[in-house]
């Protein structure tokens, strides 16, 4: 057979593959004008689905972390700590290796005010990551109360059956508890969970993720302790005090320490020096064993024959979607390999196996480990999906930073990858796309810009637009330069896919640059007015460009509050100067209005906000809500609408009191004029729920406006 028909089939497979790119291609020309995602919606897909540095994107509301806050909480550091087992099995834990734990822990400053503080309360939360000693310090928090029994406790489907496993007497030890903003812990729970822990006489420690949205409830930040602590509780018992300087200053185990590690792996370098201090191995041995870097890992798996390009491949995939489900990262991962592999020999065809993959020796090689959570999706969440992180933190990012600027051959691929994941149906998968142009950014911003940024920004798609606008808002988070500037230039610019990104990216960037969001946002309110002949006047729907400038304002607006809720309802003053951007404000309190708590039973954020500014008693808050409120009954397109979310709230306020309690002050407000209190007293006298029945919090409400 001759070469020419030898390649015939990659031949043939390379042109079925660009007919379906073009197939692809035509599709998504179809699909352009798909009506763009709303502002609040896609914040909810980037707080859900972004990288934990997301977690500084924070004002007083839930992004990352529950805001990013730790409320209340501890921060506490103990010192050595014994590598835990990396999968903690339900029942007794032999007391053996409580002891063998105890043996190589050192207690640190604030160790006696945490277990003052468990003693007192029967049980507490420690907050930490995986493979950071957690459950170490959780069991030995237990151990020095002077306990003789410990139980491992298995995570209940429901909180409250977790009374069920508690043992008369003991210590007990819940792992990786699940708290997310659909799954929160609630103080009722934990309130009854002390009462039993009273009447059994037993304690609790349970350990969650960083990420835990916990709300107001107090927990114990555990941050582990360093290597040099745990490399010394390790090493000392079996080399003796006065071994310990001369060792720590052999260069094999400066360079050692010079880079993160998880306990496990820690320990097991203990495990070296000591042999070196026996003379059972030598320095060059306990360098090579250090040498395994995190950095010259990557190294080695990009560089050299093994892994096969798939796995390297994977090893990319896994780096966008670290802490995400495995079969999200494997499944894209292939795409990476088709396009690597058109690079590399473009007359062979790619072949995927199937079935051929082991999930375990995937992992194994990724340095990863695997584990079960609870996968947040745009449906609900999905218990018992299995995610997989590197072990260590800095892996993900160096991984990307090496194919990125040490082997530029493979952007063309990368990129292509990328752009094709950020029209992806699933919002983890475009978010992360997003996330990994913001780093490529932070390793070198003019080439990410040319592959990337710009090209999502001058689609004519409005997902690729977000794409654009999520790169450079987490571009910023990584303090990359003139990010700000580039944003700036773009929202006042002519180009307008360039300057819906950039207003989009200034909506999400409120909570840590609201200031200069807002600037740059009236900026180009002024430059651009309101254009009423882009507006169909016969329903007087807003303009696009007025609801570019909404969208991000009611961002700003909910994430921030306070500072932007006065800047905006000073454009409503009729004498203020400038007026451009009223319609603008007006719009995106509106819009602001009937965004809702899903993980509150749905309790409408804005009449939420009211209640808690009238209970601390912050009267210019709840003057300027109730302004904006008189605002949109006054102004001719927003009365209608305005009446109808009124007419929710309360409907909401029948099944919620503290929405009713709310709305009694607020409606009494803005019931003083004679035209507002016909309008309010007959929406209350109308109110029906599906069924037709009248609404008893109406009735109640119309009593409260009614005269004695």
């Amino acid at each position: 057979m001759s070469q020419a028909e030898a390649a015939a089939p990659a031949k043939q497979a390379g042109e079925t593959a660009q007919d379906g790119e073009r197939k692809e291609q035509e599709d998504s020309a179809e699909g352009q004008e798909q009506p763009r995602q709303k502002a609040w919606a896609a914040r909810r897909d980037l707080i859900a689905h972004g990288p934990e540095f997301i977690s500084t994107l924070v004002g007083g509301d839930q992004f990352g972390q529950s805001g990013g806050s730790h409320y209340g909480d501890t921060i506490f550091h103990i010192g050595g700590g014994r590598a835990e087992a990396s999968v903690a099995t339900p029942g007794p834990v032999p007391g053996a290796e409580v002891e063998r734990l105890a043996g190589a822990f050192q207690e640190a400053e604030d160790f006696g005010e945490v277990l003052t503080r468990l003693k007192a309360e029967r049980f507490l939360l420690l907050s930490g990551g995986r493979e950071t000693g957690r459950r170490t310090a959780a069991l030995m928090l237990l151990h020095r109360l002077g306990l003789d029994r410990f139980f491992e406790l298995e995570p209940p489907t429901a909180f409250p059956a977790l009374s069920e496993q508690l043992d008369t007497g003991a210590g007990h030890v819940l792992c990786d508890l699940t708290v997310s903003r659909n799954h929160p812990l609630r103080q009722p729970h934990l309130l009854a969970l002390r009462r039993e822990l009273e009447r059994r006489g037993a304690y609790l420690v349970i350990t969650v993720e960083p990420s835990a949205a916990l709300g107001d409830i107090s927990s114990v930040r555990w941050d582990p302790p360093s290597a040099e602590d745990i490399l010394h509780a390790h090493v000392t018992p079996a080399t003796g005090e006065s071994a310990w300087p001369h060792l720590r200053e052999r260069a094999a185990v400066k360079e050692f320490l010079a880079q993160e590690h998880p306990p496990r792996q820690i320990e097991r370098f203990a495990k070296e020096v000591v042999a070196l201090h026996h003379g059972q191995t030598d320095e060059r041995r306990l360098a090579a064993y250090g040498a395994a870097a995190v950095r010259g890992q990557v190294s080695r798996w990009l560089t050299e024959v093994e892994p096969i390009l798939r796995e390297k491949a994977f090893l990319i995939s896994l780096a966008v979607f670290d802490k995400a489900p495995y079969a999200v990262a494997a499944e894209v991962g292939d795409g990476l390999f088709v396009r690597l592999q058109k690079i590399e020999d473009p007359f062979v065809a790619p072949r995927i196996p199937v079935f051929g993959t082991s999930r375990e020796e995937r992992l194994r090689l990724a340095r990863a480990t695997g584990y079960v959570d609870t996968e947040v999706t745009e449906h609900g969440p999905v218990i018992g999906t299995f995610f997989a992180e590197f072990r260590d933190r800095q892996t993900s990012p160096l991984l990307l930073e090496e194919v990125w600027i040490r082997h530029p051959s493979a952007r063309p691929a990368v990129a292509e990858w990328l752009r094709k994941l950020a029209e992806d149906r699933r919002p983890l998968v475009r978010t992360r796309a997003a996330s990994a142009a913001a780093q490529l950014a932070h390793f070198d911003l003019s080439s990410a810009l040319a592959h990337l940024i710009e090209p999502w920004a001058d689609a004519r798609d409005p997902h690729s637009w977000l794409a654009a606008a999520n790169a450079l808002t987490m571009a910023q988070l990584l303090k990359v330069p003139t990010i700000l500037r580039i944003l700036h230039e773009w929202c006042t610019g002519e180009v307008e896919s360039r300057r819906w990104t950039a207003i989009r990216a200034f909506g999400l960037l409120g909570p840590v640059h609201h200031e200069e969001a807002l600037e740059a946002l009236l900026d180009a309110a002024r430059r651009q007015p309101p254009d009423d002949s882009d507006a169909d006047t016969e329903d007087d729907k807003p303009s696009e460009a007025t609801k570019q400038f909404a969208d991000a304002l009611e961002l700003l607006l909910l994430a921030v509050r306070g500072p932007v809720l006065a800047q905006l309802a000073r454009q409503l003053d009729p004498d203020h100067a400038d007026r451009t951007a009223r319609p603008y404000a007006l719009l995106a309190f509106f819009q602001a209005c009937t965004q809702s708590k899903e993980e509150d039973r749905g309790r409408p954020i804005v009449l939420d906000w009211y209640g808690e500014a009238l209970a601390a008693g912050n009267s210019t808050v709840t003057r300027h809500l109730a302004q904006f409120w008189d605002a949109l009954l006054a102004d001719r397109t927003h009365t209608a609408p305005a009446l109808a979310v009124l007419r929710g709230w309360v409907r909401a306020a029948d099944t919620d009191p503290e929405s009713e309690r709310a709305l009694v002050p607020l409606l009494y407000e803005l019931a003083e004029t004679p035209v507002n209190h016909r309008r309010i007293t007959h929406l209350l006298r109308t109110v029906r729920d599906s069924g037709g029945v009248p609404s008893p919090a109406a009735d109640r409400l119309l009593n409260h406006l009614s005269p004695a």
